[in-house]
């Protein structure tokens, strides 16, 4: 009864939503009414009321046996793991922030430390019924619709968005053993994670989990977790101690640090500090932190106070009124292949001043690859995630426009949910190009929905 009743009431959002993008005029810009976004660029502000997505926010149905679950467009990844955890049960790929949809994901890439194992997150989804530009709720998979399947992930809403998904779904035990490995030089930490992701094992053992941090040029960490049942002592990151910073530890090469964390308290280690953000609210002073509430220490809460600052500009006028210039934000998640990841990092510690950096492996699960994001699928790939500000350059976006070319030198991709400066050639080269423009008109055939280039770079 509890599963037909969820079907039931997902059919009326459903229908609630086609009404209100009938209800959008024609040449009006279309976009969701939703109270959170984990995007880092400015939107245009539009004047209608955007797509009443307010009924397709939960989980639908988990199958146990199947090990899948539907799961409405706009659920978040603490509601979809809070469901699925009771049976032992997890996404593939669980993205490290809460408020992250699945949609979002899917739409506009996620990574996680399960990434070199199960690839991106739109790579276990096995159908989803999307909302095209046409108004029309298509069902894509492999073999239905698949030209939309393949090109949707990376398309950031511009070819429909995802109203249902149909995901697979893992087992995990119910704690996660934690070994952290100090490097003192990039190169030698790339080689073990390199090592590692070939063979699935460390030592002989099979890793689940894998991503780094690099602190300094001589400084950086692997972390390895393993899924465990075996009981024992938990550390807490959700109140004084702070994650990112019980990683770091004295040593040579390979020296280790061990932990445990739960399920539950691993899949949202991140969370509690937005990796390392809070510390520009204060919240990592501990005299800050000791009364600074426990349900404001999430990113939901960091993203309310970006917002404010974003709408009026806060920090910029601190600067202005320190004699400083404004500042420049860079805020990227970047891809290069694993052989030419020891090149990127030690150039970004010699040419941009922010610290620390995240590490994340990955290979992709599908041979034939995703055309908007069209990495190799024979090749592992590391992720590099900085997310700070530096002193403003000459020009606009200076500092990520000497990323961009870097990246692109180095045969790698960048995710598009912050700012970019890319020319119409350059994207189209990098971002599906043809492919993306022939889906376009398919499934959009009036334009309702904006092109990528204009969402991504030109920010309307």
């Amino acid at each position: 009864m509890a599963q037909s009743d969820a079907r039931a009431a997902h059919a009326a959002a459903v229908r609630r939503l086609l009404a209100s993008y009938r209800a959008i005029p024609p040449d009006a810009t279309v976009r969701l009414a939703k109270p959170t976004s984990n995007l880092f660029r400015a939107r245009a502000k539009t004047r209608h009321k955007g797509l009443d997505v307010s009924g397709l926010t939960g989980v639908i149905e988990v199958d146990p046996d199947a090990r899948t679950a539907d799961v409405a467009g706009m659920c978040t990844y603490e509601d979809l793991v809070a469901a699925t955890l009771p049976y032992g049960l997890s996404p593939l790929v669980v993205p490290q922030l809460k408020t992250i949809t699945l949609g979002g994901a899917v739409t506009g890439l996620g990574i996680e430390s399960a990434s070199f194992r199960n690839g991106l997150p739109h790579e276990s989804v096995l159908e989803m019924d999307i909302l095209t530009g046409a108004g029309e709720v298509v069902t894509a998979s492999p073999d239905k619709h698949s030209d939309l399947f393949r090109a949707f992930p990376n398309s950031y809403g511009t070819l429909g968005y995802s109203v249902r998904l149909k995901i697979e779904l893992e087992p995990v035990k119910p704690f996660v053993e934690l070994r952290h490995l100090r490097f003192n030089s990039v190169a030698a930490l790339f080689e073990q994670m390199d090592r590692i992701v070939a063979t699935g094992r460390y030592h002989d053992t099979p890793v689940d989990y894998l991503d780094g941090v690099v602190f300094a040029a001589d400084e950086g960490y692997l972390t390895l977790g393993f899924k465990t049942i075996s009981p024992g002592p938990v550390s807490d990151y959700t109140g004084m101690q702070i994650y990112y910073r019980s990683i770091q530890h004295p040593g040579e090469d390979g020296a280790e640090k061990r932990d445990r964390l739960t399920i539950h308290d691993y899949l949202w280690r991140w969370d509690t500090d937005w990796f390392w953000c809070s510390r520009a609210f204060g919240v990592q002073n501990p005299r800050i932190r000791r009364f600074w509430p426990r349900q404001f220490k999430r990113s939901s809460f960091y993203w309310k106070l970006i917002s404010y600052d974003q709408r009026f500009h806060i920090a910029d006028r601190i600067e202005q009124r320190k004699g400083r210039p404004p500042r420049e934000r860079v805020v990227q998640d970047i891809e290069v292949p694993i052989e030419r990841a020891t090149e990127f990092v030690e150039w970004f510690l010699a040419n941009i001043p922010i610290e620390p950096i995240w590490l994340c492996p990955l290979r992709l699960r599908d041979p034939n690859g995703w055309p908007l994001y069209p990495l190799r699928a024979d090749r592992t790939y590391v992720n590099v995630g900085f997310w700070s500000s530096v002193p403003a350059g000459p020009t606009e976006g200076y500092t990520n426009r000497l990323i961009e070319r870097k990246v692109s030198e180095l045969d790698g991709h960048k995710s598009l949910y912050s700012d970019s400066y890319y020319t119409a050639e350059e994207f189209d080269q990098l971002y599906g190009g043809e492919t993306y423009k022939t889906v376009k008109k398919v499934y959009d055939p009036d334009s309702r929905l904006l092109d990528l280039y204009a969402k991504a770079v030109q920010r309307r």
